[in-house]
């Protein structure tokens, strides 16, 4: 079974046993220019009201994001600052939840941890080694994920002999240089980095391999949502367009054993993972558990014979 490790996410607040269940990561954009929303929350208090919306929804994690890592022109870090830290402080007021910032800055990674951040969401692949050290001296959790140059630099697709043994390569590379610097290896998030200088046939080629990736030992996060991916396969497909598709690709990434899934769309992912647990018999829809736990619970859900 993919889900049969022992692995958590512990912030001292919350704490998440991927054994028992999946985590749905969701995405709250604190940029003008994010390509789902569009900048539709773009502002603190439009964040702040995005933010309690995908709290009721059942968000697990909320990942705040201030820099899109498309390519793009520069950000300077005092832009990015503005954006994410009082979002982030009203967020942390909100929630015992873990809270994710999707940054490859260290100077705003300092910003955050100091400002109630538990995990950064790094899209750089941890190559600047003053953001190792500073997740390293918070003590924080970390996403890695793969990609093949700088973010907000613009490249073409690469080819790959072998995609899922290279981005395997790189991460396994990363996990070292980030023990090396301090950050705690039980700590680590890995992340595909699907679409990431990557054509569709290696996403999906990334997808099918995904129990390749669990070799390491660290939880897994699948960002699927809403991808060009997703619309290429079904036909060019705007991102408004795509919801069945994301749908689609986060069943078959907890069912490939994908620890945290990143969406947009939270109330319905939440179902959608829901699901797929119990298909896959993860915590209490293990099948030497399932019936003990149902028996009882089936009383107060389904409904006896029609009133005459």
């Amino acid at each position: 079974m993919l889900h049969d490790r022992h692995l958590t996410l512990d912030t001292g607040r919350t704490r998440i046993d991927f054994s028992e269940r999946v985590a749905v990561m969701a995405i709250l954009n604190a940029t003008p220019d994010s390509f789902f929303d569009r900048g539709r929350h773009y502002g603190l208090e439009r964040g702040v009201r995005r933010a309690r919306e995908i709290l009721r929804a059942g968000a697990d994690i909320l990942d705040i994001g201030g820099v899109k890592a498309a390519a793009g022109k520069p950000v300077p870090p005092e832009e990015e600052l503005r954006r994410v830290i009082p979002l982030l402080r009203r967020v942390r007021e909100m929630t015992e939840a873990p809270i994710s910032v999707d940054t490859f800055s260290p100077e705003v990674a300092r910003e955050a941890l100091r400002a109630g951040a538990d995990i950064i969401n790094d899209t750089s692949g941890l190559r600047d080694p003053r953001l190792i050290e500073e997740i390293a001296a918070a003590g924080a959790y970390v996403v890695l994920m793969h990609i093949a140059g700088p973010p907000r630099t613009w490249r073409p697709f690469r080819h790959y002999s072998d995609v899922t043994a290279e981005v395997a390569e790189f991460l396994e590379e990363r996990v070292e240089a980030a023990a090396e610097g301090g950050i705690e290896r039980e700590k680590i998030l890995l992340d595909p980095g699907l679409d990431f200088d990557k054509d569709t046939p290696y996403s999906l080629e990334l997808l099918r391999n995904l129990p390749e990736l669990k070799r390491f030992g660290l939880p897994i996060l699948v960002a699927a949502s809403r991808k060009d991916f997703v619309g290429e396969v079904l036909g060019g497909l705007p991102p408004e367009e795509r919801l069945a598709g994301t749908a689609a690709a986060v069943t078959y990434a907890i069912a490939r054993g994908a620890n945290i899934v990143r969406v947009h769309d939270v109330e319905f992912m939440r179902q959608v993972a829901h699901m797929t647990e119990a298909l896959v018999g993860l915590g209490r829809w293990r099948p030497e558990a399932l019936r003990k736990w149902w028996v009882p619970r089936r009383k107060s859900i389904l409904r006896g014979p029609p009133k005459e």
